[in-house]
């Protein structure tokens, strides 16, 4: 039997993801605040609940499936990350990362680069700078484009068991990274409490396999799975998501599905790559001939800027206003992208131009591109501010 001889944050948070709730539901569970949930895991090692919640906690351990106790086993003994479990040599090592974008506007964007903090960063056409940004279970950047939108990338190594449970951690994750993101975003821009921000609407994932734990014949479905995460949860359960059986995946592995279309982008014998709409997944089989981690990054992170920014046109669109827009990146800045985004570089390899392709396709980018261009134009009449009215 499992126990617990004195409870910290950091047990306390392997129990929750064990238990696989989010901190309100955890918090419910418990009978206390979302509050003191969050303190105690922000502590850590260095917070102790008090004896009345080390009690509750015990309770809550004994009362658990045996499928919790060894998930909270395996998570208290290795450092602590969601849905982590310690790594065996047959098992998976999946790197995640995570994208958060939000539209915080261009002169936002131009105070938070005055810190001392925030840094530029070299890129080929696009003007951003970047700062850490502290995270509990993570290691977080926050990349800061001139065009106005911030962008949160989040990197996990995570240990999971099978890619079901991956699957089901990485709904129940999106829960808290929203919160999260608003709440950086916010102590970010605390020198601008009039600053209007629209919050963070969603999160992008990305997993670089580095571990395949399974046979080689099942690789190309693996990958593809890390691309469809929902086919391999119940996302009609309650309270939250749960994965599928350990048979189900099975079969899903050994005699691959069609439900839902995965673009490839690997080349035989160097890698394996997929993106759909809800991600990309990536394997280098031979990783001094693949792509790196930061071409993959790089390109995402571009991605996910740009459709974020033009959600904040078609938001004001849809409010029947003309988008507010800094000239600079008004319509000609969209086409601008839009060309980079969609057209071969001469000394673009092949492996780049198709993981570009796939990517950019299956996101919707490029439609979302040609009608912030559009709506963009018709706002063409500019004040002598050089802001599009």
């Amino acid at each position: 039997m499992t126990t617990v001889q004195k409870w910290t944050g950091r047990e306390t948070r392997a129990l929750r993801h064990a238990l696989r709730m989010s901190i309100r539901d955890f918090a419910e569970h418990l009978g206390v605040s979302e509050r003191t949930v969050s303190k105690w895991e922000a502590g850590r090692e260095g917070v102790q609940p008090r004896p009345e919640m080390q009690a509750a906690l015990d309770t809550a351990l004994r009362m658990a499936s045996d499928e919790v106790v060894r998930r909270f086993g395996a998570a208290a003994d290795a450092t602590p990350r969601p849905a982590a479990a310690a790594a065996s040599v047959e098992g998976y090592r999946v790197q995640s990362h995570k994208f958060i974008p939000a539209y915080i506007g261009a002169e936002a964007a131009k105070d938070l680069t005055r810190s001392p903090q925030v840094q530029p960063r070299t890129h080929e056409w696009l003007h951003v700078s970047a700062t850490k940004v502290p995270h509990p279970s993570g290691r977080c950047t926050a990349h800061i484009f001139a065009c106005g939108v911030l962008v949160f990338h989040l990197e996990q190594e995570l240990a999971p068991t099978n890619l079901a449970e991956l699957a089901a951690w990485r709904y129940a994750s999106y829960e808290e990274d929203l919160p999260w993101a608003a709440h950086q975003i916010d102590r970010l821009l605390s020198a601008r409490p009039d600053s209007r921000v629209a919050a963070p609407e969603y999160v992008m994932s990305m997993y670089l396999l580095h571990q395949p734990g399974c046979r080689p014949e099942d690789l190309d479905n693996v990958v593809r799975l890390l691309s469809l995460p929902s086919v391999l949860v119940d996302r009609h359960a309650t309270p939250r998501p749960q994965p599928v059986s350990e048979q189900v995946e099975r079969g899903l592995l050994a005699e691959g599905f069609d439900q839902l279309p995965a673009e490839p982008f690997g080349i035989p014998g160097v890698s394996v790559g997929f993106a759909a709409w809800s991600g990309l997944a990536y394997h280098a089989i031979s990783p001094e001939r693949a792509l790196t981690a930061d071409e993959l990054l790089s390109l995402e992170i571009d991605v996910q800027m740009l459709w974020a920014y033009c959600r904040h046109v078609q938001r004001a669109v849809e409010a029947g206003r003309d988008p507010v827009i800094p000239q600079q990146f008004g319509w000609r800045f969209l086409r601008a992208a839009h060309s980079r985004l969609t057209t071969a570089r001469v000394r673009e390899t092949a492996q780049h131009c198709l993981m570009r392709q796939a990517a950019v396709t299956t996101s919707g980018l490029p439609e979302r591109l040609t009608q912030a261009q559009a709506a963009l134009r018709e706002a063409e009449p500019i004040s002598s501010s050089g802001v599009y009215e």
